[in-house]
Formats: structure tokens, C-alpha cells, sequence
């Protein structure tokens, strides 16, 4: 489970957004569902991972924020020499709402209801 304790001690300041983002960023694909989130790939890149605070709120002992995520897919294929399948990169987004406690820092990560994938 992802730890944003940084975006917990920034809760309720001007940093808050900020922090939060660049704390998702940091994440990598491996921690978000991201190739859940695909639409057009086949496989979820770690790279170039760019967050967009969407909407946050608070519970009484956590912090829920809806992000949407702009990240990089590519249609792998079987890698073969005769292979006709490119290697072009393909744009993605999805949305993932974050619960983040606000005691541990700890954050369960979830694919967003209006992603696609």
C-alpha cells in the first residue's frame, strides 16, 4: 500500500495539491491501476506518469481525492523479427480515487467509476 505522508502533513495548506501530485507522479505504474486503466495499449509504460487533482475531501480520519491520470501505453506484441505490430507509444488517461489515512499516510488506490478500461 502506497504512503503519502508528505500529502498528509500539507492536508489544509496552500501545498496540499501539490504535494499530492508530485507524490502520485512518484508512485509509478506499479502502485497504480494503470493497466486496468488502458484503453488503447496493451501494457502500462512508467513513464512520463502525469496527475491532475480532480477533487479532494475529507473524512474524519482520511482524505479522499479523485486524480486523473495521464500516462503512456504501447501495443506489445510477440517481439518477433516479422512482428507488423508498432511500437508506437499511445497516450492514456483513467481516473483512480485515492483514501488516504490521515494517521499512517497509508493510501488505498482504486480505478475511478468513470474510467475506461
Amino acid at each position: 500500500m502506497p504512503r503519502l505522508s508528505k500529502s498528509v502533513h500539507a492536508w489544509g495548506t496552500a501545498a496540499f495539491r501539490d504535494t499530492l501530485r508530485q507524490e502520485i507522479e512518484g508512485l509509478g505504474a506499479e502502485a497504480l491501476p494503470l493497466q486496468q486503466g488502458l484503453a488503447t495499449g496493451s501494457y502500462a509504460l512508467d513513464r512520463d506518469l502525469r496527475a491532475m487533482i480532480l477533487a479532494v475531501s475529507e473524512e474524519p480520519t482520511a482524505i479522499q481525492a479523485r486524480v486523473g491520470i495521464f500516462f503512456s501505453s504501447i501495443i506489445a506484441g510477440c517481439s518477433c523479427a516479422d512482428d507488423p505490430t508498432p511500437v508506437d507509444q499511445q497516450t492514456e488517461y483513467c481516473e483512480v480515487q485515492l483514501v488516504i489515512d490521515k494517521t499512517t499516510g497509508e493510501a488505498q488506490v482504486a480505478l475511478g467509476d468513470d474510467s475506461h478500461g
